[in-house]
């Protein structure tokens, strides 16, 4: 039998493997609370769960003779079927489908002015997402009455949904005030005259769950709009009749109901009406009685919820707009300068300066890469402008030192040392270079015979310190390879050709890079400071003075992650590292001088297009989503095809200016739709590490080998990529 102890060990791993970790858990509630809140907005302005049927006019006979003859006050509970009259002279004016928020407050004020009290039936809806309103009509004298949550036809809902419409218009109202209301109108209601065999047995429902139905006697027809002379026309009984008068103060332009109703409370008071609540003119108890206890709670509560969701979701909505400018403004940024660029450093007789025809060291660092080092190595000999090779073996364990020695080619040695991570073995091989010139690569990539040329031309401008290639995606054949590819040919290089255009070029890709030895001691050579060594060694370059260009024919081919873990561990990386960079280089927004330039325009390029927007961006997915559930959704899905085909529009610049196939941009709607939620999702993931203090461990990316040059021979079809750089944690 195994020892206790062998078995505790045991399920407390179990425990610990069956523990969500804090990088999914976080990224998914956020992700639950925002679909959260949307739906409740949706819920409150009336996109979920609403019914805006109306059912046809029916016949009568069997609603009671004394209810169609009757007042608009009618009460059926405990069985009873009795309706109310409104005495003479007095006017009790109604408001319905309210609180509005441009509206409500201009009645109040009229009402205010005249001393005049008035019954404002409610939606559930309205009173969620102002409650102060209705606060101020209960302070100001006014009565409150129910009219549905979600203002349904409730002669086509059943007893269910009835009790539920009640108990939400409630809910909200205690929430909003404190109080509870016996009063109740229907939706879509009118006369009593009016009542039919579809609307009556509701009204003897609502009267069984403790409720005054009130409909009224005379119409304002406000909401056709008619003109404030016909409103008033409309509004004024007959003969000093008394008179429940409906009006709105919602669902529309109420301008002339305000202006209307100034005139109207005016001149009926010359006459000698008295505008007051339905219980004070008819002289009974108030409708309202205080709510307390858990009910009170339970209101407070939704209101809360509520007003958290409108709020959170309204930041939601002006981000959109902001990220959807930027986005369209950096598209449009990206084409502009892209053409300038091209046309710079295509028109004839252009030139950095001086040809570049002296030796130039390359450097390549490697970690247990005996797949691809030897065609890695093979691809380099054959450059067409004169090397040395140095590749320095970081401690591999698989023999990757002896299988280029055994080479025995020319200009090609190797250096070794104990395992100390990329940049360590970087500044190692800077250390062993004869020349002054130094391209760096990574020992997984493969090199075409004119890319060290084409890449060190640019050193002909003696203010050039730094220089990116181009990488390119090889192994572009399967799904996630295509939109790798796409990300590279669209998102790095025509980036790169923006960002040299406005001379803050973020990153030489460790791929493919050049530099001046000078520059790299005056920096202080490669940094283990961050995870990305090469965007820290850029902005270093920056802020040093030195200029850092983008050279486009120097391409040199890549395999990308083939499948989703590894992907993920690299833009895990990737995104940590910018940041850790970044904020390592903080200072540089405030420097002065030709020196700054990054700082003022790169430093801020930066972190909002890779680190700000993108966090923000997955906002035009989730109100895609919400569209196309809720509505509007014809107006969603054009809106999404517009922003797609503004990125097909520079997808297909790039890949012309590449010179690379159009076919697989047939991917592009797909990527839209999967990839880049990844990428959300790991730059989420990279802002919890960051903002939570943790530490990201360097994931050795595992490769096929089957890329090479395009049309080189050789198994797998060329040069193979390998792990990268195993790195110790930073610190």
């Amino acid at each position: 039998m195994a020892p206790r102890t062998s078995r505790r060990g045991a399920e407390r791993g179990a425990v610990r493997r069956r523990r969500l970790p804090m990088r999914y858990l976080l990224p998914s509630l956020i992700l639950v609370a925002l679909m959260a809140m949307l739906m409740l907005r949706g819920f409150v302005h009336s996109e979920i769960l609403a019914d805006h049927r109306v059912q046809s006019p029916a016949a009568s006979d069997q609603v009671p003779k004394e209810i169609l003859d009757g007042g608009p006050v009618i009460d059926t509970r405990n069985g009873r079927e009795d309706s109310v009259h409104i005495p003479d002279h007095k006017l009790v004016l109604t408001f319905d489908d309210g609180p509005d928020p441009e509206w409500t407050p201009k009645v109040l004020d009229v009402l205010k002015r005249h001393d005049a009290h008035a019954v404002f039936f409610i939606t559930g809806t309205m009173a969620s997402r102002y409650p102060d309103l209705v606060q101020r009509m209960v302070d100001e004298g006014h009565e409150i009455g129910l009219h549905t949550f979600n203002h349904p036809d409730l002669s086509l809902q059943s007893k269910s949904r009835v009790d539920w419409e009640l108990s939400q218009n409630q809910l909200a109202l205690a929430g909003a005030a404190g109080i509870r209301t016996s009063l109740f109108r229907p939706p879509y209601s009118s006369f009593a005259g009016e009542m039919d065999n579809k609307s009556w047995p509701v009204t003897e429902y609502i009267g069984s769950r403790g409720y005054i139905t009130i409909v009224n006697n005379t119409d304002s027809e406000d909401w056709r709009r008619p003109g404030v002379e016909k409103i008033i026309s409309n509004a004024t009984p007959k003969g000093g009749k008394g008179a429940i008068v409906l009006m709105h103060d919602s669902g529309g332009d109420r301008s002339q109901t305000v202006a209307a109703l100034d005139r109207f409370v005016s001149g009926l008071q010359d006459d000698g009406y008295r505008f007051d609540t339905l219980t004070a003119a008819l002289k009974v108890p108030s409708a309202h009685t205080p709510v307390a206890g858990l009910d009170l709670w339970k209101g407070r509560a939704w209101v809360v919820a509520v007003q958290a969701s409108e709020n959170t979701t309204s930041v939601l909505v002006v981000g959109l707009a902001i990220i959807g400018a930027l986005v369209l403004a950096r598209f449009g940024l990206m084409l502009l300068l892209s053409v300038l660029h091209a046309r710079k450093v295509r028109r004839r007789g252009f030139s950095w300066g001086r040809p570049i025809t002296e030796p130039v060291s390359v450097l390549v660092p490697a970690y247990n890469e005996a797949k691809c080092i030897e065609q890695t190595v093979h691809s380099l000999v054959a450059s067409d402008h004169p090397i040395e090779v140095i590749v320095i073996d970081d401690g591999s364990s698989d023999g990757t030192a002896r299988i280029v020695e055994n080479l025995r080619l020319p200009n090609v040695r190797v250096v070794r040392q104990l395992n100390a991570g990329k940049p360590a073995a970087l500044n190692r091989g800077v250390a062993n270079a004869r020349y002054d010139l130094i391209v760096m690569m990574d020992g997984d990539t493969v090199f075409e015979p004119a890319t060290v040329r084409e890449l060190v031309q640019p050193f002909g401008d003696p203010s050039v310190g730094a220089v990116a290639g181009n990488a390119k995606v090889g192994n572009r054949d399967s799904l996630i390879g295509a939109w790798q590819h796409i990300e590279y040919v669209m998102g790095f290089n025509l980036d790169r050709r923006m960002y040299d255009m406005l001379n803050c070029m973020p990153t030489i890709p460790g791929a493919v890079g050049a530099f001046r030895r000078s520059a790299l001691k005056r920096v202080g050579g490669m940094s283990d400071d961050t995870l990305a060594e090469d965007t820290d060694i850029t902005i270093a370059m920056h802020r040093d003075g030195w200029r850092v260009v983008y050279a486009e024919n120097a391409r040199a081919w890549t395999e990308a992650p083939e499948s989703v873990q590894q992907l993920w561990s690299q833009r895990y990386r990737w995104s940590y590292g910018t940041m850790q960079a970044i904020w390592k280089h903080r200072r540089a927004i405030i420097e002065r001088g030709p020196s700054g330039r990054f700082g003022r325009v790169g430093m801020p390029l930066v972190s909002l297009f890779m680190i700000l927007a993108p966090l923000l961006a997955p906002l035009i997915d989730v109100f895609l989503l919400y569209g196309l559930v809720f509505g509007p959704t014809e107006q969603t899905i054009l809106a999404w095809f517009g922003v797609l085909a503004v990125q097909a529009i520079c997808a297909a610049y790039a890949f012309r200016l590449d010179k690379e196939r159009m076919t697989h941009l047939l991917s592009l709607p797909l990527q839209q739709i999967l990839y880049r939620q990844l990428m959300y999702v790991v730059l989420l993931q990279s802002w919890i590490t960051a903002l939570t203090g943790g530490r990201l461990r360097w994931q050795k990316l595992r490769r096929t080998g089957a890329v090479g040059l395009p049309g080189a021979a050789g198994p797998g079809g060329g040069a193979a990529q390998q792990p990268e750089m195993d790195r110790r944690p930073v610190g």
